[in-house]
């Protein structure tokens, strides 16, 4: 017999808003998070705009001890638990350091490249023979499962602790695996989400495939444009999301706030057949992981609301918008309202699904439905398939019960997971 799955706790590193009542507050009035980035423009990038969430030193010492930031280069890392500590908090969970584990409770919280600055640094102090220098915790920060690791060890987790990465779609697939673990009865609860590492090193690979805005260096916050006829490519960005995912009665048992319900969802991959390659989605793939989604959280295409959708700014973004019309058969007015969170934060990257996620669960708990900035001029082959009324340009207030969200990822990669406004 299938479990409910429920969302009890939120927490967020973005660039718009670093936790979720300053997030939210961006969510509701149109707030970017992108400004210009003088260290690209000094590395003479073609992008000199990114989306980075501002951490101060204070904000640091309420996640880390003096010690544990002696040495500590890992922006990926500092977002997690900025994020993933938060959700526990919100959830109503304590940290207890206690001698037992807490063996009801795990995490699955992903990440692309981690700690690429640590890597930098060690890989000059060996060039400079200078081994011996590199500390003790080289190997921590820069292991992609040291995002885990470390909440792990912060959150005292006797349950699975691991790290997933696929690309762009690690976040929205990291969710999926929690939902799919507790569902299994092999949990109580997992914290799950994903981050992303910022910096030159992470961004220039993409700066170079030339898929990156740089029309709008000298206008930072009109530079992320989703489904504009003027988009010129994504914003590179950083942070990261983090969702306390629960089974109901687990919930209900130590009271806690309930934010959404995970009906189900899907994740596959188009294997690079097709249409699909590498840095391209095989719409046949993505097609069929909206319609098995939908089928997994046993609803119809036609109680869809809305959709949170992957949406970069780039050449794609109209592609997505016909994979979507053919996976729900829903055009013109009858489409569901469509949003890209990327026009405020850019593309976070490994960071991307968990982020959006959060906005999505925020939007059902809180009964809105963000705009989308930077889009007048709505794509004409997007307004070929829905009505620009689909659309919104500001927020707007609206009671929503179910929204789609979405993440494609390189690798050909896809992630779908069904959120449903909760309903005791």
């Amino acid at each position: 017999m299938s479990k409910r799955i429920v969302i009890t706790g939120l927490g967020v590193a973005a660039p718009n808003g670093v936790g979720i009542p300053a997030f939210t507050h961006s969510l509701r009035n149109s707030i970017s998070g992108i400004r210009h980035d003088a260290q690209l423009q000094e590395l003479q990038f073609s992008c000199q705009i990114a989306g980075q969430p501002p951490i101060s030193d204070e904000l640091k010492l309420e996640y880390f001890t003096e010690l544990e930031l002696r040495g500590f280069n890992s922006t990926g890392i500092l977002y997690g638990v900025i994020a993933g500590i938060e959700a526990w908090k919100n959830a109503g969970l304590s940290i207890e350091n206690n001698e037992e584990p807490d063996w009801n409770s795990g995490t699955i919280f992903g990440s692309g490249t981690s700690g690429i600055d640590k890597f930098r640094e060690s890989i000059y102090k060996i060039d400079e023979l200078q081994v011996r220098r590199l500390g003790s915790t080289v190997v921590a920060q820069t292991m992609n499962s040291g995002i885990s690791a470390y909440l792990g060890g912060k959150l005292g987790l006797g349950n699975q602790v691991t790290t997933n990465s696929s690309a762009c779609a690690t976040g929205t697939e990291a969710i999926m695996m929690a939902y799919d673990r507790i569902q299994a009865g092999q949990a109580k609860r997992i914290l799950a989400g994903s981050t992303g590492d910022s910096g030159p090193y992470i961004w220039a690979g993409f700066d170079a495939l030339r898929v990156c805005s740089s029309k709008y260096n000298d206008t930072p916050k009109q530079g992320s444009r989703p489904m504009s006829a003027s988009a010129a490519g994504f914003v590179p960005g950083s942070g990261a999301g983090a969702l306390v995912i629960e089974d109901l009665e687990s919930a209900l048992e130590r009271g806690a706030t309930i934010y959404a319900e995970i009906l189900g969802g899907n994740v596959n991959s188009g294997g690079q057949r097709g249409n699909g390659s590498m840095t391209a989605p095989n719409s046949t793939a993505v097609q069929r992981c909206i319609t098995d989604a939908i089928q997994n959280a046993g609803i119809s295409a036609t109680d869809i609301d809305a959709i949170n959708g992957h949406l970069t700014a780039t050449t794609k973004d109209s592609l997505e918008i016909d994979n979507w019309t053919k996976a729900l058969d829903r055009k013109g007015t009858n489409f569901p309202y469509i949003n890209s969170l990327k026009s405020m934060t850019g593309h976070c990257l490994s960071a991307a699904g968990s982020i959006e996620s959060v906005a999505t669960v925020l939007q059902l708990h809180e009964g809105f439905l963000f705009g989308n900035t930077n889009c007048k001029d709505l794509h004409p082959e997007i307004t070929a398939l829905i009505d620009a009324s689909k659309v919104p340009l500001k927020t707007i207030d609206k009671n929503l019960n179910i929204i789609a969200k979405a993440s494609f990822g390189f690798g050909d990669v896809n992630a779908c997971i069904i959120f449903k406004k909760f309903e005791n």
